[in-house]
């Protein structure tokens, strides 16, 4: 819409309904809508237009019921509407001649299909709060995209509430094998005969596997205990 146009545009539907601008700010008023004649001449003045509501309550009263034919929003129907059927012929002539070209075509959106694959899913949960032992026998395969990570091995569902709020009871996890990890990162691990999620924190004290949840305090690893490190979590 060309805001040059709206003003002659509203004046016209306006005479045409005979309506004088006090009136129509009445009706307008009867719609819930805080309008003055003063207003309605601005607007076909072109000095201010109307916001949404009163817009459309304008359209209801003048009896407006295609607006973009009205208000010629310019859109390609509109454009060729305006012309006369040789004018409208020889656009679809020309447009014709574009098309044919094969130049001016609207490329395709390419949609790339991720691989899927097939990754091993523990069923039974790695403890994130007292533990338990990972059975390595004990899983199912499972079809995955690129929802999963690209370097996932395998996934794992979590037990307990003490790596929240970022992994949740029941919620499966996807691991990385590998036997180190860095500090604060999280990972699978096997302590003595249990195995656990957990965050991993090593300092001149020794290392501590760390939950999320305050409520649990460190696990302690002494010289004593049998550390495996099964991999990290990587989604």
């Amino acid at each position: 819409m060309i805001k040059a146009d709206f003003g002659s545009i509203i004046a016209t539907k306006r005479k045409e309904c005979k309506l004088s601008q006090p009136q129509l700010a009445a009706l307008m008023c009867k719609k819930g809508l805080n309008v003055k004649a003063h207003s309605i001449s601005k607007w076909e003045k072109n000095v201010n237009l109307p916001n949404v509501l009163q817009f459309f309550a304008l359209c209801e009263i003048l009896k407006i019921s295609d607006i973009n034919q009205t208000f010629q929003v310019g859109t390609e129907a509109t454009l060729l509407s305006k012309l006369n059927k040789e004018g409208h012929d020889k656009a679809l002539d020309y447009i014709n001649l574009l098309f044919k070209s094969g130049m001016y075509l609207r490329k395709e959106s390419v949609i790339y299909q991720f691989p899927r694959r097939s990754l091993s899913l523990y069923d039974l949960p790695v403890s994130a709060g007292t533990g338990q032992f990972l059975d390595s026998d004990r899983f199912c395969e499972i079809e995955v995209g690129d929802e999963v990570a690209a370097n996932a091995d395998f996934g794992v569902r979590v037990s307990g509430d003490s790596m929240e709020p970022l992994y949740l009871d029941g919620q499966i996890i996807w691991i990385h094998k590998q036997e180190t990890l860095e500090e604060g990162e999280i990972g699978i691990f096997f302590l003595d005969g249990d195995a656990y999620v957990k965050k991993y924190h090593h300092s001149t004290s020794g290392i501590q596997l760390i939950s999320l949840n305050s409520k649990y305090p460190p696990i302690n690893v002494s010289s004593e205990s049998t550390l495996k490190t099964f991999g990290k979590v990587v989604g």
